[in-house]
This record gives structure tokens, C-alpha cells and sequence, in this order.
């Protein structure tokens, strides 16, 4: 079996065919036969040869059909198909029944779907013919292809849009500045509907497009970014070579056009003037200027320099980074009476010059700068400004060491006024005329304290007190001779018991506070005291130094461990000071390398025959006596311990508060209710106890009122005794204060007036008793008033 391509046109030549050979018929759906495959095993040699195979084939669609009926895609036939329906038609593969559907009788193909090239081109299908009846193939199963045909549907895009771009000014003529790039999405091997031109819209006659590249070049020549820096272009790309029908998109190209050094500095004016006071410290600013330069960035970056004027070294000038200004500044004082004027002249450069922009001119300019002094009411100023004098520490309170002076710098020369700032001399050792000043000692000086001095002297303008001018004295104070020469350090000589004679055991020197002129020179010598010494000579070095020596040998530190040597030492001053140093000589035990093992005194030996253990025995009946000791000290201590606290406690003259209420007469715990009424036997148990001494100075004696009963004495005469009772009882305690103390006695006397004021003696009973009065006295009393409803007791 065969698959030949059949065609309206070629019906005659199928119809000649079919007399030689068996074929499936394959109609396109426009008609045109298909091309054969161009193996060579379907040619028509071998089609004459071989009967029943298939030809592959292709069917053309097109793409984005919008009828609606069904889309007539092409026919497949059999020869075996007699037309009597036994023959049924089969489609497989891609799409199939999904896109495309078959006649199974006729065998025509349709597409139910509208297709797009763009999403796929091609569909792969297999065609089968069956028996009817028993699905049995009648033919080989052929594979052929659909391919959707292209149309024009797809406009041209910028991918990579919008673009943007950038271009020097003042470029020549076609300099390109970018190139843009647009796609379509149709078939660019059919017909032309992907071929793309390229034209601008927006944007001339500044720039230009070429049509096939796309790339943008520059349209004019010269173009000034100081006049217009930016343009936006509109691109746009048509499909079908730009014809009419053709489909078209657009892109927006934004070009900036970048700066060149084209434009020179060029200062707004010829001359600028400015004020500056006099006053001004160094380095401060004195004027800002700016040349303008329509570039930016490095192509507007300048220099300043001063070429000319008559401020040479008064002045500098600098360039500010960010802002690009002159800043002129100082670098000398300025003084109006001096100078009261500066002129400048002042060039601003160009750093960065593009040399193919020379012929616009030169990139500088120049401007005349005048700067005028102002005059300032100024401080007085010291000539010099730092004064060195010299005092002797010898120099008598009041002595002048020198003078200062200082004037007023101003046309109005005020009067001065001089002063010391007292934070620079503490101590007031100086003192300074106000009119004149002249310096002078106000205290006695020590070079060895404070050999320098620094003041610092106030001028003060009389006519404005708040300019003050300061200035630098430095006071020297010149030495005397006024220390004594002492030992450099304190010695600790050691020497051997068994040292030669003439033996070198310590070398000594000195030191002196003072510091002559020519330099130190002692002289050292043994004291008259120690001159007739026996054991030891002193040797005079020479060189401020000077050597102990021994006189004999056989030093015992038994006999003697310690000798004290005097040693006077002199100085070279005018006049000459000496003093007299103790030089301490400890006898030692030492080796035969003369290295000492023990000095001073010689230690105690224990006597022969006492062990160790006989004496931790007395040691520890030593410890015991001293524990004992130490008991009997503390018993004593607390048996003679005062009855009041002591002075840190003292409750004398403070009030005691107690917030207990007594229990009344009812309350027998407190006070022995008994003892008090029966003073008889209290009286009778006291008095022996009271000396004749003390007894003498009562108008009642002891044996009188032993006779006498207290009930058979007047109330007062009671109170008086019991009292004088504890009173004789305390001054013959020996363990009673020293000092007066108030004593309380709660006692109630016999036969009072006011009878007693308790309420359990009295003859009404509760019920005739009325404390409505209690309510009365407000709401503090109210509980009381209530509690007594319940016939309760309350003492006040």
C-alpha cells in the first residue's frame, strides 16, 4: 500500500494511476500536492515496484482561522476502499480528536480548534485504515505531518525597552549613541512577516536611526548640554519590510547628553571688596568667592591663586572641594593702626583641560579683591611678651626684681593698670606696682621649694576694664648657700669580727640641696667627739667620697655589737655649712669569705641541761597564770558594773513613754500593796540599817520614830518619812550613782481629803451612776459611753 499525494489539479493523473496500483490518496486542504519524501525508496520507480507502502506527506493549515465551521485540513483514501463503508478511518498521534477529528467513512481531516504558530507549528499524526467489521487493518499504519502555516500576527517588540543612553556634547555629526533591537514572533522564513525596518518618531532632527541596524546616531553636530541635556526619542519597528498592512511597536530611547570641559571660569564681577576686623585670630576666614562654570563635575573643578597685590604672606587662598569657592584666609595678624587696607588680585583655573576645546578660550579669569581693616577697641600688649628675671633666695621681702611694661595699641592710648593673676602665684610670693610695674618679694624665697616662677601679669585698660593684656614673667631664683651637706643614703655598715687592721668597711658620700656654680665639694673628717676614737679612722677621698677604716682587729660582738661613729661633713660654700651624720657600724659573725652570718647583739643560749620540753612546761604554766588573771579581772569588772546605763544610754532628762495601763487597786503583781500599808514594819527593818552619822541630820530621829507608829502621824509627816528612808538607804549604798536622780514612789497616803478615787468604794451602785455626760465629749468618747452599758470598769 502506497500514500500518494493527490490534487484537484493532478485528479486525471490519480485516476492513471490507480489502473497500475493499489495507493491511499492524501488531498491537501488547498489543493496542492504534497511533496514526496525525498528518500529514494518512494520514488516513483519504486512505487511501480513495491505496492501498499506509504508516502509520507504534509498537510498545510493556517493558523488563527476564525470561520466557524470546522477548518477542512485535507482527505486520506484507500484503494481498498470501495466505497461500500467496509473501510473505516483511524486518527492517532498529536491532537488528534482534540484538534483534529476524521470521517471514519470519508476520511476527510478538520481542525476544531483555531491554531497558533506561535505556541506550536507542527502536529505529528498517524493514520490507520481498519476493517469495519473486525477492526482488522487493511492497511500499513503512515505517519504524516500538519504544519500550521503563518500569517501576520505578531507585532514587533523591544525586549531590552525602554532604553536609555548617553552621548557626549558638542559630538560631530553620526556619532552613534545606541543601538535598539526588536523581535517578532512570526516565521522569519515565511513571507515577511518578521522582517523588521526601523524608523524614528520623536526626536528629530536631533537624532537618527538606521532602518535595518536600529542604531541611533547623532542627527546634528554640536549639541550643547549647558542648553539641553536631555531628549527622549520615540523608535519605531514595522514588520513586512515596513509596508503598508505591516505591523508596527515602539520603544522610548532617553539620551542624556554627558558634560565635556567646554565652558571657561568666569567670576560674576571684576572687583569684590570685604571688612575684616583687626581682631580676627590666625587662621580664620576672611572672604569666600566664586568664578561660575556652567560645566559640573570634574570639568568644573577650579584652583585660586592671589598673582598680585600688596598682602603678600597676609593672606592665602584656598579652593573649597564642595562647593568650589575661594576662601581667602588669614595667615598673619592684622593690625589697623599698621595697615588698614589690602588689595588682591585674584585668578581662578580650570583643573581638567580638554585640549580639543581650546579654541573656546582661556579656561581662567581674574578678579580684584580690596579687603579693608576694621579697628577693634584692642587689649593692652606686653613689649616683650615673655620677661626673664633672677632674685637671690636671699632677697629681703620687698626687694624689686625688675618691671614690665605694656601699652595700649589703640589711637586712644588708655592708662594701665597692672595686677598678677594669684592662680599662677598661690602663695603671693610677688607682688606688682599698678602704675608702674615694677616687681618686687612679697615673701621669703627658697630656691630649694621652687627655683622658678612663672606669673602670668594682667594690663588692664583703665578706660575699658574688660581688655586685658597678659604677659609671660619668668622669675629665677638664684642659690645660696643655705643646706648643710648630709649622707647620699642611709648606711648600714657590717663589719667582721675578724677584719684586718686599716680594713676599708664602708665608703661614704654626700649630697647638698644647693647647687653652686662651680660644682659640689665636701670634705669629711671624724667629730671632735669621735677624734680620739680607738676603733676606727676616717680617709678623706678627695673626690667627695671618703672611706672607714679599722684601727685593729679582733672585734667581739660578745663585748660590743654596735658602734656609732659621728662623721662631719663640710661644704665648699661661702660661707660654709657642715653638719654631723651618725655612721652605725654592727659587728658580725661572718665566714672565711668575709660574708656575714649574724649581727648585733648575740642571741640568748639556753643553759645546758634544760630541754625543750621543760620549757614548753613554763610556758604553758606561764599561759594558765595569765588566763586566770584575765578571769578575775572580768568578775571584778561585772560586780562593780553601774546600776544605770551608761553614758552613751543615759535616759537623764528624756521622757520614757509606756502605752500600759495598770491594772488598778485590784492589781497586786505590780507593787506589794501589803508592804505599803504597813510601814511599821518597813520603818522598823530601815532604821538599823541608817548610821548615827546620817540619822543627825532629819528633824525626826531614828529612835523617835521607832516609838512612833506611822498611823499615829500626820499624812505629810508619813510621806516625808518614808521618803528621807530611801534616800538614807541610797546615800549608804556604796554601789548608788554618783549624781542626783529623780526616784518615784507610788505610795497613796492615809486619810486623804479627796478620799479615795476609786470607784469600787463607792456607796451608789452602778445603775445610779451616769455616764450619758460621755457622749457628749464627741466621737473619742463614744466607745466608753457604749462600754459602760455593759457595766464594765474602766480606770483612768
Amino acid at each position: 500500500m502506497n500514500f500518494l499525494i493527490c490534487s484537484t489539479i493532478w485528479l486525471l493523473s490519480v485516476h492513471l494511476l490507480r489502473e497500475n496500483m493499489s495507493c491511499w490518496g492524501l488531498r491537501s486542504a488547498d489543493g496542492t500536492p504534497d511533496r514526496p519524501h525525498s528518500d529514494p525508496k518512494y520514488s516513483w520507480e519504486t512505487l511501480q515496484r513495491q505496492k501498499r507502502n506509504w508516502v509520507w506527506n504534509q498537510f498545510f493549515v493556517l493558523e488563527e482561522y476564525t470561520g466557524t465551521d470546522p477548518l477542512y485540513v485535507g482527505k486520506l483514501h484507500s484503494d481498498v476502499d470501495k466505497g461500500d463503508g467496509n473501510v473505516r478511518y483511524v486518527l492517532t498521534g498529536s491532537g488528534a480528536s482534540s484538534i483534529f477529528t476524521i470521517d471514519e467513512k470519508t476520511g476527510d481531516i478538520h481542525a476544531t480548534k483555531r491554531l497558533d504558530r506561535e505556541e506550536q507549528g507542527y502536529y505529528t499524526l498517524h493514520a490507520q485504515a481498519v476493517d469495519s467489521k473486525t477492526n482488522a487493518p487493511v492497511e500499513d499504519e503512515s505517519e504524516f505531518i500538519v504544519k500550521v502555516q503563518d500569517i501576520n500576527d505578531n507585532e514587533p517588540k523591544f525586549l531590552d525597552g525602554p532604553y536609555t543612553a548617553g552621548v557626549p556634547e558638542m559630538s560631530p555629526l553620526g556619532t552613534m549613541v545606541v543601538q535598539v533591537t526588536a523581535t517578532d514572533a512570526d516565521d522569519p522564513t515565511y513571507g515577511n512577516s518578521a522582517r523588521v525596518v526601523y524608523s524614528i518618531i520623536h526626536g528629530q532632527p536631533y537624532f537618527s536611526v538606521e532602518p535595518k541596524t536600529g542604531i541611533i546616531r547623532t542627527a546634528l553636530p554640536n549639541m550643547d548640554r549647558e542648553t539641553r541635556n536631555q531628549y527622549v526619542l520615540i523608535i519605531q519597528a514595522k514588520d513586512m519590510v515596513g509596508q503598508m498592512g505591516g505591523l508596527s511597536g515602539t520603544t522610548s530611547v532617553t539620551v542624556t547628553l554627558t558634560d565635556v570641559n567646554d565652558n571657561p571660569p568666569r567670576f560674576s564681577r571684576k572687583s569684590y571688596q570685604y571688612s575684616v576686623l583687626e581682631s580676627v585670630p590666625v587662621p580664620s576666614v576672611v572672604a569666600k568667592l566664586k568664578a561660575a562654570d556652567a560645566d559640573i563635575d570634574s570639568n568644573a573643578e577650579m584652583d585660586y591663586h592671589i598673582i598680585d597685590g600688596d598682602a603678600r604672606g597676609v593672606f592665602n587662598i584656598t579652593t573649597d572641594e564642595d562647593t568650589q569657592e575661594g576662601v581667602i584666609f588669614l595667615q598673619r595678624p592684622l593690625d589697623y593702626e599698621t595697615k588698614s587696607s589690602f588689595s588682591l588680585k585674584i585668578e581662578a583655573t580650570n583643573r581638567n583641560i580638554d585640549p580639543q576645546f581650546l579654541t573656546f578660550g582661556p579656561f581662567s579669569d581674574t578678579a580684584a579683591v580690596k579687603v579693608i581693616v576694621e579697628d577693634v577697641n584692642e587689649p593692652p600688649v606686653f613689649y616683650p611678651l615673655i620677661r626673664k628675671l633672677m632674685v637671690s633666695e636671699a632677697a629681703r621681702v620687698g626687694t624689686v626684681i625688675g618691671m614690665v611694661s605694656a601699652s595700649d595699641p589703640d589711637s586712644s592710648s588708655s592708662a594701665i593698670r597692672y595686677s598678677i593673676d594669684r592662680n599662677t602665684d598661690l602663695e603671693r610670693f610677688f607682688n606688682v606696682d599698678a602704675l608702674t610695674g615694677v616687681i618686687s618679694t612679697a615673701k621669703a624665697l627658697d630656691r630649694e621649694l621652687n627655683s622658678v616662677h612663672n606669673l602670668t601679669i594682667l594690663a588692664t585698660e583703665n578706660q575699658d576694664p574688660s581688655q586685658v593684656g597678659r604677659g609671660i614673667v619668668l622669675i629665677r631664683v638664684m642659690d645660696i648657700n643655705d643646706n648643710a651637706p648630709v649622707f647620699a643614703i642611709e648606711y648600714e655598715t657590717l663589719l667582721c669580727e675578724n677584719a684586718a687592721p686599716g680594713q676599708v668597711i664602708q665608703t661614704i658620700s654626700a649630697v647638698d640641696k644647693d647647687e653652686p656654680p662651680s660644682g659640689h665639694r665636701f670634705y669629711f673628717s671624724l667629730a671632735f667627739s669621735a677624734s680620739n676614737n680607738n676603733n676606727f679612722t676616717l680617709r678623706d677621698n678627695k673626690d667627695n667620697t671618703a672611706s672607714v677604716l679599722t684601727k685593729h682587729a679582733d672585734f667581739r660582738r660578745q663585748e660590743q655589737s654596735l658602734y656609732l661613729l659621728p662623721v662631719l661633713i663640710v661644704d665648699s660654700g661661702s660661707p660654709a655649712l657642715s653638719s654631723t651624720n651618725t655612721l652605725s657600724v654592727r659587728v658580725c659573725d661572718c665566714d672565711v669569705d668575709g660574708i656575714p652570718q649574724a649581727c648585733g647583739t648575740v642571741a640568748f643560749s639556753l643553759p645546758q641541761g634544760l630541754s625543750t620540753g621543760a620549757l614548753l612546761a613554763i610556758l604553758g604554766c606561764i599561759i594558765t597564770l595569765l588566763v586566770l588573771m584575765l578571769l578575775i579581772m572580768a568578775m571584778l569588772r561585772r560586780r562593780k558594773a553601774p546600776l544605770f546605763l551608761e553614758d552613751e544610754r543615759d535616759v537623764r532628762e528624756n521622757i520614757v513613754r509606756y502605752d500600759d495601763e495598770g491594772g488598778g487597786e485590784e492589781d497586786t503583781e505590780a507593787f506589794d500593796m501589803v508592804a505599803l500599808r504597813n510601814l511599821n514594819i518597813i520603818r522598823d527593818s530601815k532604821v538599823q540599817d541608817i548610821s548615827p552619822e546620817t540619822a543627825s541630820v532629819y528633824p525626826y530621829s531614828a529612835s523617835a520614830i521607832s516609838r512612833t507608829s506611822y498611823k499615829t502621824l500626820p499624812d505629810n509627816i508619813v510621806f516625808q518619812e518614808f521618803i528621807w528612808d530611801r534616800l538614807k538607804v541610797t546615800e549608804v549604798d556604796p554601789s548608788a550613782p554618783p549624781y542626783d536622780s529623780l526616784q518615784t514612789y507610788a505610795f497613796e497616803g492615809n486619810g486623804s481629803v479627796a478620799d479615795s478615787l476609786s470607784t469600787l468604794e463607792l456607796p451608789s451602785s452602778d445603775s445610779e451612776q451616769s455616764y450619758d455626760y460621755l457622749s457628749n465629749w464627741g466621737p473619742r468618747f463614744k466607745k466608753l459611753a457604749d462600754l459602760q452599758l455593759n457595766k464594765s470598769i474602766y480606770r483612768w
